[in-house]
């Protein structure tokens, strides 16, 4: 793909951004450059080489979910500094306008 000034105004164009002369011709060289480095890698032999899951070779250490003590809704309740009968009671966060 041969990057050029149409190629250029048409990105602009879709992005909804604004160019001049100096920064057109600073991009097309830019988007030239990724160009042929995304060309060489189609020349590399990939025949036999398995796709990555995960790029690290960490295990994930999974546990039984174990249940504890569990507290009784009075128990909980009785932590916070303002409630309502069952039900703790915060200051607003959002307003809805």
């Amino acid at each position: 793909m041969k990057i050029n000034k149409e190629v250029i105004t048409k990105l602009s164009s879709l992005s909804k951004l604004k160019f001049n002369e100096q920064e057109t011709e600073l991009i097309s060289e830019d988007l030239s450059k990724m160009v042929n480095f995304i060309n060489q890698l189609k020349e590399i032999d990939t025949d036999g080489v398995e796709p990555l899951i995960h790029m690290n070779e960490e295990i994930n250490n999974w546990r039984e979910d174990n249940l504890g003590e569990v507290l009784d809704q009075e128990k909980a309740l009785s932590n916070s500094p303002i409630k309502d009968s069952t039900y703790f009671k915060l200051p607003k966060v959002l307003d809805k306008n």
